[in-house]
Order: C-alpha cells, then sequence, then structure tokens
C-alpha cells in the first residue's frame, strides 16, 4: 500500500514536471511571437525614419562574412537533454574571441565593461551598412531580433526538457502497465 501511493506521487511529480514545462515553452513561443513583431515594427519605422533606399537589401554587402552569433550545443554523456546555448557577437578579426555568451557571463566588472565595449563596437560595426548616422530605430530593431534569438535557444532548451520530461513520464507510465 505504502510503496503504491509512493509510485502515484513520483508518477504525479514526472507529470507535474512535464505541464511545467510545457507551460514554459508555450510561454517562451508567445514572448517570441510579441519580440518578432516589434522587430518588425521598429525596422518599418526605421525604414521610415531614414527612407527606404538607406534601409534595404540592396545596401548589403554580400560578401562571404564569418558569423558574429553562433550557437553551441553541449551533449551530455549520460545521454539526458542537449543543452544549447548562444554565442554571440564573436570578432570578425578575432574569431577565437567570444564576445558574449548568453549562460555564462564574467566575474570581473572591468571584463565585463571592456566587453560592453567590443559588444557595441561589433553592433555598429554590422549596422554600418547604413550609413554613418544610424537611427535609433534601427538599433532598437537589431535589439529587438538578438533578443528574438535568444528566446529562440530558450525555446530549443525548453523543448529539450518538455521531450525529456515527456519520455521519462512515458516510460513510467508503460513500467505501470506492465
Amino acid at each position: 500500500m505504502e510503496e503504491d501511493r509512493r509510485k502515484d506521487d513520483e508518477d504525479n511529480k514526472l507529470a507535474l514536471q512535464f505541464m511545467d514545462s510545457l507551460h514554459n515553452y508555450l510561454s517562451l513561443t508567445h514572448s517570441l511571437s510579441s519580440t518578432l513583431r516589434q522587430g518588425w515594427l521598429e525596422l518599418a519605422s526605421a525604414k521610415h525614419s531614414m527612407g527606404t533606399s538607406r534601409v534595404n537589401t540592396s545596401v548589403l554587402d554580400l560578401k562571404s562574412h564569418s558569423a558574429s552569433t553562433t550557437l553551441k550545443i553541449t551533449e551530455n554523456d549520460d545521454g539526458t537533454q542537449p543543452q544549447f546555448t548562444l554565442q554571440k557577437w564573436v570578432s570578425s578579426e578575432h574569431e577565437s574571441t567570444k564576445l558574449e555568451d548568453k549562460n555564462e557571463h564574467p566575474q570581473d566588472s572591468d571584463t565585463k565593461s571592456s566587453d560592453n565595449d567590443e559588444v557595441r563596437k561589433e553592433r555598429d560595426k554590422s549596422l554600418s551598412v547604413f550609413g554613418v548616422l544610424i537611427s535609433p530605430k534601427l538599433r532598437a530593431t537589431q535589439l529587438s531580433f538578438e533578443k528574438a534569438l535568444e528566446t529562440l535557444i530558450d525555446i530549443a532548451n525548453m523543448r529539450s526538457s518538455v521531450l525529456n520530461s515527456f519520455t521519462q513520464l512515458h516510460k513510467e507510465v508503460e513500467d505501470t502497465k506492465e
């Protein structure tokens, strides 16, 4: 009797964990939708204020460039869910130097300050194709789409968590049937 009760508590805990992960996943997708909507509105506003001739695809440099943002996937040895990490603003001149890692923050405030300066320089460099005087609305657009990318990484991690919770719950249900 006591063991059945303990097993039910375990099943309930797994079901609650699954439902909580699913709720967080849905909240993140809603947040992504809002962030993307905001980014597109800011882009339209920047295009309106700067002029359509300055904000369009014809001003983009179509040469091959190294990525300023990369995705790092960490697989666990125990075979559980992988962890996704976003590494942003890797300088094209210092490709081995990572300026901003979404899940790792430097402890030293001097290092953080210099990193912020480097990140700002890299952001400005990427917007320089639109001219010397960049609209604050275009900068806001850039930040909105950066936030959307971070949210996508959070969604990937949460989806991994949902799948892991579902697998555990499904296994527990199958074990109960036997």
